[in-house]
């Protein structure tokens, strides 16, 4: 069994990813120090899997710490990279917390693996393109200006590995460009764990629809969309699982040449908010409470991917649609009011 380094594994998309590195037969070993997850997302995923991943708790922006760490376990053949903190309207208010958590874990577990061979799986976003002049946008779109400063992160983090693998051919990676993870899994026994209030759409609906939260409040209704709310392209966490432990059989496939390569992981296409909303009262018989407020900032009116590359070179394509990401999410919430995760 080939060992894979996951960093932020106990998170959203992390813990789903570990629950699909082990039903394809690979061993998971997990960092986290638990900045927006909990540890009990393992007792979870041994539920869901009957097997207890390595876990270990520290902070990969300890230069230190990362470098022992790598050096003590010489078996890592490959890591996905999640552990970034990811609210757009969090990083406006507070770029510094971004900057220095989302650089620094990376370049420690690059300079970790110098002298190593690795093939590297980055969590990126479609953030990178800003507002994409046309849609679907493809991955040779121009990458704009970010809009908010985890959008630069981003925009930034891919680069550093694009100029770091032309240079180090130990390193082969992978960024995944992602739309907008929802859902949660089959099982309801993982999912979305946001601490504090949600940043972002679906668990806050899902906690409004519990009873956690007030009204949700639709961020602008005034841009050039059929209903004026923002667009975006929602895919299933499962299917994004999926897609990383492809683009890892892809690296560690011997004809695969390439030192970098970048891939749009999504539906192909868009939803708006209030289209999520109508979706998951009609999933959940929940009459949702909402009221319509200004734009946030760093919003971008609408997104949604052309993945073609993705379902061609990576053998990948999303299955799930809106009416199973809503009704999983709401299927976990109603799993976290009943067992106080």
């Amino acid at each position: 069994m080939k060992k894979i380094l996951i960093t932020g594994g106990t998170g959203y998309i992390g813990s789903h990813t570990v629950v699909e590195l082990v039903n394809a037969g690979y061993k998971p070993v997990i960092i986290d120090n638990f900045s927006n997850s909990s540890i009990k997302i393992l007792d979870q995923i041994e539920k869901i899997t009957r097997i207890r991943p390595e876990f270990f708790d520290f902070d990969l922006c300890d230069e230190k710490a990362t470098l022992e760490f790598i050096h003590q376990h010489p078996d890592i053949e490959g890591v996905i990279h999640f552990a970034a903190y990811k609210a757009v309207g969090e990083s406006v208010e507070k770029p510094l917390k971004y900057y220095r958590n989302n650089f620094y874990s990376l370049i420690n577990l690059l300079e970790a693996f110098t002298s190593r061979k690795v093939n590297f799986v980055f969590s990126s976003s479609c953030t990178v393109y800003g507002q994409p002049d046309k849609l679907p946008v493809t991955e040779d779109a121009r990458v704009k200006k970010a809009e908010s400063p985890y959008g630069n992160t981003k925009q930034v983090s891919e680069k550093i590995l694009q100029e770091v693998a032309s240079v180090n051919k130990n390193l082969k990676a992978i960024s995944l460009r992602y739309f907008n993870p929802v859902g949660a899994h089959s099982s309801a026994l993982i999912g979305e764990l946001p601490i504090g209030v949600p940043q972002n759409l679906v668990p806050f609906i899902t906690q409004s629809a519990i009873g956690k939260r007030g009204e949700i409040v639709v961020h602008g209704n005034d841009y050039n969309t059929p209903d004026g709310s923002c667009i975006r392209d929602y895919i299933h966490v499962i299917d994004l699982a999926k897609a990383h432990v492809a683009a890892l059989k892809l690296l560690e496939n011997k004809i695969y040449s390439q030192q970098y390569s970048v891939y749009n992981i999504g539906t192909g296409r868009g939803s708006s908010v209030l289209e999520v909303i109508q979706a998951f009262e009609n999933v959940s018989g929940v009459k949702l409470n909402y009221r319509i407020g200004p734009r946030r900032e760093g919003d971008i009116e609408k997104i949604y991917g052309d993945v073609s590359k993705a379902e061609k070179e990576l053998g990948w394509k999303a299955e799930l649609g809106l009416n199973e990401m809503t009704s999983s999410a709401w299927a976990w919430e109603k799993y976290i009011q009943k067992n106080s995760l």
